[in-house]
């Protein structure tokens, strides 16, 4: 079977859900990335011979065809080159984008919802609240509970839905934690869904008690600037460390050291919402006991009081009482991280994923 992945992005670091589809699809899989006339096949020189896109040009000058019918024609060509037989759209922005491909091609097609696709309003106004996208598609996949309502409200047909969460690498279930740090762990994309400077506040809250505490955080954004500054402003160089981008290899390291996983995931005022933090659910398969809130799918994949420890959003003090929690007591750190695991293993694994994922397109 010859399946094309549709991504706006390449290779984007955070985008690691969407490389475990390129890597471990069943079948052939052909990864077409960018938008309009940047579209590319990974490994590929061109979607189509030069000499026949220069006739291609041409035509679509002389007859006024426009840059959409240009950049159609040249993926409808490639498509049928490569004997596609099911495609996967990443993001249901790039759906709505590619529906003139979609649309002509006739090939059926799943749409991959991953968050802010799904719940910043002005996006969802801007693809049309999805009317022709849901139309067309063979099937819709969310990666929440909150997800799926959401999809549903703005008109997915019931039975067109799938409700997959994403599965960590197989990497992450090996990791055995020491819990031999007083150390937090945070990594992600510092944007304001994360909203990584309420990790350090309540953070900050906790080195009265336990003054020795530490805070890694891993990863970049626009908000790093900011969070470096609130860290100087509070004097708290000592206590936390920002390290940029971070290699799994590291990460699996201060997977093993540290005492739990923290993240304050927030909805913005521009509506935008998690869909399901995979680095969650990498560090609870990992054995860690995750910190976090009650957003979007967190609360489907952690279990308040038995796998971590959640909080309402913006309760920054209900966040530091949960870091306190673990930092007066290792053992509940170490219950919490091992039920974690077994609930990752049993409930959410990248198999599991991939499967259901495989049998949607594989369904004609």
């Amino acid at each position: 079977m010859n399946i094309a992945i549709f991504s706006p992005n390449q290779n984007r670091y955070s985008e690691t859900f969407i490389q475990a589809h390129k890597k471990g699809l069943s079948g052939r899989v052909f990864y077409y990335y960018g938008r309009g006339l940047q579209i590319h096949l990974e490994d590929s020189k061109s979607l189509m011979p030069a000499s026949l896109f220069k006739l291609l040009l041409v035509f679509t000058k002389v007859f006024r065809k426009g840059t959409k019918y240009l950049w159609t024609q040249n993926v409808l060509y490639s498509l049928k080159r490569n004997k596609i037989d099911s495609v996967l759209v990443e993001y249901g922005t790039h759906a709505y984008h590619l529906l003139p491909v979609l649309q002509a091609s006739k090939i059926p097609f799943v749409v991959h919802f991953h968050g802010y696709d799904a719940s910043v309003n002005s996006v969802i106004k801007s693809c049309d609240s999805y009317k022709k996208v849901f139309e067309l598609s063979r099937n819709v996949v969310a990666v929440s509970t909150v997800m799926c309502n959401r999809l549903l409200e703005l008109g997915c047909p019931k039975e067109k839905l799938i409700y997959n969460v994403y599965g960590p690498q197989i990497m992450f279930e090996n990791v055995t934690p020491n819990f031999n740090k007083k150390q937090f762990l945070a990594v992600g994309r510092f944007t304001d869904k994360k909203a990584p400077y309420y990790t350090i506040l309540a953070f900050k809250g906790v080195l009265g008690a336990h003054p020795d505490a530490k805070l890694v955080i891993g990863g970049n954004g626009e908000l790093f600037n900011a969070c470096a500054n609130l860290i100087k402003h509070f004097k708290l160089e000592k206590n936390i460390r920002l390290l940029g981008v971070i290699k799994p290899e590291e990460y699996i390291s201060l997977l093993e050291e540290s005492l739990g996983f923290v993240q304050h995931s927030i909805t913005t005022l521009r509506g935008d919402m998690e869909g399901t933090p995979l680095a969650v659910l990498e560090a609870s398969v990992a054995g860690l006991p995750v910190i976090s809130t009650f957003h979007a799918g967190i609360p489907d994949v952690i279990i308040h009081e038995k796998t971590g420890l959640l909080s309402e959003e913006h309760d920054v003090d209900a966040m530091r009482l949960n870091m306190l929690a673990l930092l007066n007591d290792v053992s509940l750190a170490n219950r919490l991280g091992a039920a974690g695991k077994i609930n990752i293993l049993e409930n959410f694994n990248l198999k599991k994923h991939l499967s259901k994922l495989d049998g949607i397109l594989k369904t004609h």
